[in-house]
């Protein structure tokens, strides 16, 4: 009998069951026609998985692969602090009633009426009267607005002075360095009630000017002090010095790569020092040098109804309250922000 050729056996890789024989006579094309056949595959798969989208398309990655930066990271966890959300109402609250006390008191805080002077409460009077017949709800409502005012603009005088003067000092460094240090000190040796009966005593204004301008002289050395510790440790990181070599100029320096990333702890403690400033308005006018009648201040009502606590408890207890709420709720809102900010507490 004849022999038949001899034909060699397709086996599949690691002497598996023959493939099919279309595949393996494609040959080197072949071979690469259905890799690239299933590359694109599992490209399809892939991109179906991530939403329509490649890793590398157009439209970037997904939302849970882009990195958060600590502002974003801060407000994610700001939004689930039940803290934050109570006190951010309650100052909310504030807000708008400073803004629009005549939405919830329909009254005048300047119309008294001495028959009335020391009364309890009465129907559309729920906080009574004080020693003069003026309705503490109404005074109570409208000194919000004295308190915020003094409390937010002295908050923004001291954030901006102290920071400026800190961050340059601490960017630039040398005998400016030492001068603010030297000043900071002379200012912390000073108290700060002991120099506003001092220095607000030969005032006669009744406006809030006085008042917000001691609270920013004495106030800054401390935003200062912190701002310059921030601003040397974020000039000492790589971006800063690979934005040096690149030729950047100090402005640019100063305000694209250092200053939001060393402003976070000035904003914590601005915040904390809100309630401070207010607490600290209400000492002054208590004891007679900070604001001023006819000025509507909590301090002014707490003074006055002093000298009735025994008698009319209600005429101290609640601007006392009103004044006590409102610190709280700042000092809680920069205690959540704090934490929101600070890596270390994570």
């Amino acid at each position: 009998m004849p022999e038949q050729p001899f034909e060699p056996e397709h086996r599949g890789p690691g002497g598996g069951p023959p493939e099919d024989l279309s595949i393996a006579g494609t040959g080197m094309g072949g071979a690469m026609d259905l890799a690239t056949s299933e590359a694109e595959t599992l490209e399809q798969q892939s991109s179906a998985a991530s939403g329509g989208r490649a890793p590398g398309g157009p439209q970037g990655t997904g939302p849970q692969d882009r990195p958060r930066s600590l502002w974003s990271d801060a407000w994610r966890d700001l939004r689930r602090n039940p803290v934050f959300i109570i006190s951010a109402l309650v100052i909310l609250f504030l807000i708008v009633i400073s803004l629009w006390p005549s939405l919830i008191a329909s009254g005048n805080p300047l119309k008294c009426d001495l028959a009335k002077a020391q009364e309890g409460s009465q129907p559309g009077h729920p906080f009574g009267y004080d020693g003069q017949g003026c309705d503490v709800y109404t005074r109570t409502v409208y000194g919000t607005r004295t308190s915020v005012t003094v409390g937010v603009l002295a908050t923004l005088g001291v954030a901006i002075l102290g920071s400026v003067l800190g961050g340059l000092a601490g960017f630039f460094g040398g005998i400016w360095d030492s001068i603010l240090s030297r000043l900071t000190d002379i200012f912390f040796a000073i108290p700060v009630v002991l120099g506003g009966l001092v220095l607000l005593s030969v005032v006669t204004s009744n406006t809030v000017w006085p008042v917000i301008g001691f609270m920013v002289l004495l106030g800054w050395p401390q935003i200062s002090r912190i701002a310059r510790g921030s601003v040397i440790t974020a000039k000492q990181n790589d971006y800063v010095q690979a934005a040096r070599a690149l030729g950047a100029s100090n402005s640019r320096l100063l305000l694209r790569h250092i200053t939001p990333n060393a402003v976070a702890p000035v904003i914590v403690v601005a915040t904390i020092a809100l309630g401070t400033y207010i607490s600290l308005e209400a000492t002054l006018s208590y004891l007679g040098v900070g604001l001023k009648p006819p000025t509507v201040s909590w301090g002014i009502d707490i003074s006055s109804a002093s000298a009735y606590i025994r008698n009319a408890p209600h005429m101290l207890l609640w601007p006392a309250g009103a004044l006590a709420i409102t610190v709280l709720a700042f000092i809680m809102l920069g205690d959540a922000v704090r934490d929101a900010l600070d890596p270390k507490l994570r």
